[in-house]
Order: structure tokens, then C-alpha cells, then sequence
């Protein structure tokens, strides 16, 4: 373990990894939330696994930028790692490709503050006509 270093450092890190790992408790509230090392992690045009449930779970599975498993699913996560283990570097270079590419299109600043702007225009006009 290399112990704690700040996050503007991380990439740095993430270069020399194979693949990232993200988990989470299994707990509702977690299950409603995109870890931020998920968008980190997709930046970084990694493979990732990720231990977790919901929305952090659908977002790499939608993605194809990796593996998710249910969080807590011990057996499961070793399943994910020998199958990531045992696939070829192309397939798992593959992923990264599209965990940045889904990142680029999805987490895109100007993207989110305008999918934001649609949604609260939309809110005012329904809630302008009552």
C-alpha cells in the first residue's frame, strides 16, 4: 500500500495500474451514489472493477469500461478479477477506451450543466402552470 497522497497525485497512480478497484458498503444510500473515484477512474481510461450496487454499478456497466459486482460479494469480486485476469491485454485496453470515452460524453462539464439547465426549465414550466 502506498499510503495516503493527494488527489491532484492520483493520476499519477492510476497510470501504472492494470485495472481499478471502487467499493462500496452495501448500503441503500450508497446505492444511490456515483462514487467519485468512478469518474476519476473513468478519466483515467482504465479498466475498472468495481464492488458496488446502483447507480456507480450501472455507470461501468453502461460504460463497458468494466466489471461490477454486487458490493460485499466477496466470491463475486474473485470471480471479476479472474476474469479480468484472464482476459487479454487488448480486451481490457478496449475498456479504458470506452470507461473515456463515456466519461468525455457523460461527465463533461458544459454536458452536465447543460443537461441540468434543460431540467430546471422543464421543473419551472410544470410547476409555472399550477
Amino acid at each position: 500500500m502506498l499510503g495516503r497522497h493527494p488527489l491532484e497525485r492520483m493520476p499519477e497512480f492510476f497510470k501504472g495500474a492494470d485495472v481499478l478497484l471502487t467499493s462500496l458498503k452495501a448500503e441503500p444510500i450508497f446505492a444511490m451514489t456515483i462514487p467519485g473515484k468512478v469518474s476519476a477512474y473513468l478519466t483515467a481510461g482504465k479498466p475498472m472493477l468495481a464492488m458496488l450496487d446502483g447507480e456507480g454499478a450501472q455507470v461501468v456497466m453502461e460504460a463497458g469500461a468494466g466489471l461490477a459486482v454486487p458490493a460485499g460479494d466477496s466470491r463475486a469480486l474473485a470471480g471479476a478479477v479472474e476474469q479480468l485476469a484472464g482476459m487479454d491485454a487488448v480486451s481490457r485496453e478496449a475498456m479504458g477506451q470506452q470507461a473515456r470515452s463515456y466519461c468525455q460524453r457523460e461527465f463533461h462539464r458544459a454536458s452536465l450543466i447543460s443537461q441540468l439547465e434543460y431540467w430546471l426549465r422543464e421543473q419551472a414550466a410544470i410547476f409555472g402552470k399550477r
